[in-house]
């Protein structure tokens, strides 16, 4: 089996399980599942432009926020169509990264993640203000919003909804990574002086690639207040950019797959160490550490590897010295 069929092969056998997961009869792990699906799907946004166009952000939760608050609030007001109210809180995390974007993309490295920092607690701040949707109390949503007038109320049918859209999410980001854009902002991480040299402009792509980032990460926000039918400005504090990066710096940054792997560790990791501390990230910390010192790749890099290990033919063994026999 050649090694495109086996990366194909790994790829099939966790979506199996992922789908199997309901099968469990369990409402708690359906949910778990859910959420890792949901913080996957942000992740990847972080990737796109981590592992990708090379851009360190540290306020992708003002776009995951931004598209949560706007799903509740467009619920709220009694929109429930999921086919209108989703592309909408997509809608308002692009107009929010259009405004970032245009000013953040002027600087570089610990500028960058210093002014998406800025504006991601300023976005912060403005959930705070809205006394009227519960100010830092945050507020509720009545129901879950539908699908093509199909209820998402059941936790399995929502799973199954949330699991397609981060296929597709995948799929998508994909084929885009592998176009000549994804060519162009690979090339702009690696060298950004020779890609402005040779006729592209980087400001464009990389703004471009910003966008699409914040696009996918409404879609998230979305999702999860549909999940959780609550948003509070939690959903838009630092903190959680810090969670996404961690993500994606577990599962392994430039694969897409990668960051929803490092999501499902993370969020593991946490459920179990938080039935024992608070103080969880004590023992996550040197976890961190450890992988980015002894685990160059990731979790993904790790599992790819072991597919590389199996590929590899054995080594022929020497044909007996017929003069020394003699």
């Amino acid at each position: 089996m050649g090694r495109l069929s086996r990366r194909t092969a790994l790829h099939l056998a966790f979506l199996a399980i992922a789908l199997a997961v309901p099968l469990l009869h369990d409402t708690y792990y359906t949910r778990f599942a859910t959420q890792i699906a949901m913080y996957g799907m942000a992740a990847v946004s972080v990737d796109l432009l981590l592992g990708y166009a090379g851009l360190v952000t540290f306020g992708q939760a003002a776009f995951f926020g931004v598209g949560a608050y706007a799903a509740g609030m467009l619920t709220v007001a009694g929109f429930h169509e999921a086919l209108v109210v989703w592309p909408l809180a997509m809608l308002a995390a692009v107009a929010f990264a259009l405004v970032i974007g245009a000013l953040s993309m002027r600087t570089e490295g610990f500028h960058f993640i210093m002014v998406t920092l800025a504006f991601a607690q300023m976005v912060y701040y403005i959930g705070e203000s809205l006394r009227s949707y519960g100010g830092d109390n945050g507020f509720s949503l009545p129901r879950r919003n539908t699908l093509a007038g199909m209820s998402l109320a059941d936790h399995t049918v929502f799973y199954y909804v949330v699991l397609a859209l981060l296929v597709l999410v995948l799929y998508l980001a994909s084929r885009l990574v592998g176009s000549e854009f994804g060519m162009v902002i690979r090339g702009r991480r690696d060298n950004e002086r020779r890609l402005a040299a040779i006729g592209f402009p980087p400001f464009r792509y990389k703004y471009a690639a910003f966008v699409i980032g914040a696009a996918i990460a409404g879609l998230a926000g979305a999702l999860m207040a549909n999940h959780a039918r609550f948003v509070s400005p939690a959903i838009l504090s630092w903190q959680v950019s810090g969670q996404l990066l961690s993500m994606v710096i577990l599962g392994s940054a430039g694969t897409l797959i990668g960051p929803v792997f490092g999501a499902a560790v993370y969020l593991v990791f946490q459920q179990v160490l938080s039935d024992y501390t608070d103080h969880w990230m004590i023992f996550f910390g040197p976890l961190l550490i450890a992988r980015v010192l002894f685990v160059k790749e990731g979790v993904w890099g790790l599992l790819v590897q072991a597919l590389k290990a199996q590929e590899r033919p054995a080594a022929p063994v020497p044909a007996p010295d017929q003069g020394a026999a003699q």
